[in-house]
């Protein structure tokens, strides 16, 4: 599985029928993801200052209609680099994601010291559908 992070504001606003396009894709010409081990460092380094839940899309790649390339990190100047330590090569997809390879969503849990892996998952429908049993009641 890869993983995208991503606040909901931001999820639902670039949800478009069947598909998922972040800015991203427009901005660098693929949607940055991550693989399980470097999930927490990047949410920490991107999403810090985040004031709303952030959430956690797991993707299999075998369902994606787009292509996933494994390359260098293509870090923010405004990010921090902790990210960069465990891992040498991120997954890019080169398109947008269509929502039938988003398997399941997490929140990821925070605390002063930083974001962990989310305590749970839902399935993607049910997250769309609004019958989250592990939606937060805030940051």
């Amino acid at each position: 599985m890869i993983y995208h992070i991503v606040t909901e504001s931001d999820l639902r606003a670039h949800l478009s029928g069947d598909t998922y396009t972040p800015a991203s894709l427009k901005d660098f010409g693929f949607v940055h993801c991550a693989l399980q081990a470097s999930v927490v460092a990047v949410a920490n380094d991107y999403f810090a200052g985040a004031a709303e839940p952030v959430l956690l899309l797991e993707i299999d790649p075998e369902r994606l209609t787009s292509e996933v390339r494994y390359e260098a990190a293509a870090p923010s100047a405004e990010a921090g680099t902790s990210h960069l330590v465990d891992a040498a090569l991120f997954p890019h997809v080169y398109g947008p994601i269509n929502t039938q390879a988003i398997v399941r969503v997490g929140v990821l849990g925070v605390t002063p010291d930083g974001y962990h892996w989310p305590s749970a998952f839902e399935v993607w429908q049910a997250f769309l559908d609004g019958q989250s049993s592990t939606r937060p009641t805030g940051k």
